[in-house]
């Protein structure tokens, strides 16, 4: 069950602040968060916690995929389904499969890249709580925002905004579902 709220969201001015509270918010424990900014931050996913992601491991597995789907497409083809033997060569000729097998890596691996980090990434998204903010929409422009999950193990809103109020944020909103 999840609760009636999604969490506490603290605006800051610049990305400095926001990366100091960031910086607080983790060593104080909080776990489930999320920053949102205008532009990148280099280094505020890190300090939120940020993990690594399986995308690169799933390019792979598509990748090879693709490989040996080509290279198996190729060989019933030649060797089992229609045997014909040209100019003397074998029927099994590798080297000439290379060109197909490396086009078929190529196309299995980049439609993989896009279909792994779309699922990833929960994509499409058309709803999420933060678009209820009144002041969210400054996330595009200018404004610079740490959210506080309340399924967070470690929130509790009186103490969670006692803890944001301590940052000086510009507000501190409350986030429904």
């Amino acid at each position: 069950m999840r609760p009636l709220m999604y969490g506490l969201m603290a605006e800051f001015d610049t990305p400095e602040q926001l990366m100091t509270a960031a910086e607080s918010a983790y060593e104080a424990g909080f776990r489930n968060m999320d920053a949102y900014t205008p532009f990148p931050v280099e280094g505020l996913s890190d300090v939120i916690g940020f993990r690594k992601t399986a995308v690169p491991l799933i390019v792979l597995i598509g990748a090879l995929l693709g490989t040996s789907s080509a290279f198996l497409l190729q060989y019933w083809i030649n060797v089992i389904a229609y045997p014909e033997n040209i100019g003397g060569r074998q029927l099994n000729s590798w080297p000439a499969f290379m060109v197909v097998c490396f086009e078929l890596t190529i196309l299995f691996g980049g439609i993989t890249a896009v279909v792994g980090m779309l699922a990833l990434n929960g994509l499409p998204l058309p709803y999420h709580p933060v678009f209820n903010s009144r002041r969210f929409e400054r996330a595009s422009r200018d404004g610079f925002f740490l959210c506080i999950e309340a399924v967070d193990p470690k929130f509790d809103r009186a103490d969670t905004e006692r803890f944001l109020t301590g940052l000086s944020p510009r507000a501190i909103e409350e986030i429904p579902y």
